[in-house]
């Protein structure tokens, strides 16, 4: 006898960013989010590109919410995309749901005919200004968090 499996319905891919409020909106908070399974497609060869995605932001009424944030990524699976393009299409609709006070998107992409690509976009927004660093004693130059 053979049983009878209901699968339940599983979101799929989405450009769709949902937000939620900020819970400290008066603090310039630094949000620091990657994920290592960004994937699209090479726009010339229609093969896959694998890169590891980083995003830093300091939000000021928003924040993104993370399971919207893997849909949004999953959507450039099927995409032929330079890496160019889609790391400045990532920072532009993070800044359109977010307006944060800064973002900052690097993407990491995996070797490609023996070449590696960094890109490195920013945003800031109108009349904000980073707070000046702290240095507190003990903690190795350069630290990101990453």
């Amino acid at each position: 006898m053979s049983e009878t499996i209901e699968k339940t319905p599983r979101p799929g891919p989405s450009r769709e960013l949902e937000t939620f409020p900020n819970p400290p909106p008066g603090r310039d908070v630094v949000i620091r989010i990657h994920t290592p399974a960004f994937t699209c497609l090479c726009p010339k060869t229609d093969q896959p590109d694998f890169a590891t995605i980083y995003i830093d932001y300091i939000p000021a009424e928003r924040c993104v919410e993370l399971k919207s944030l893997k849909l949004y990524f999953w959507s450039y699976r099927e995409e032929g995309a330079f890496h160019e393009k889609v790391t400045g299409q990532i920072l532009d609709d993070l800044v359109a749901a977010l307006e944060p006070r800064y973002m900052r998107v690097c993407s990491d992409f995996n070797v490609r005919g023996g070449v590696y690509t960094n890109v490195v976009l920013e945003h800031r927004a109108d009349g904000w200004e980073p707070k000046p660093a702290v240095a507190i004693p003990g903690t190795p130059a350069g630290v990101t968090g990453y």
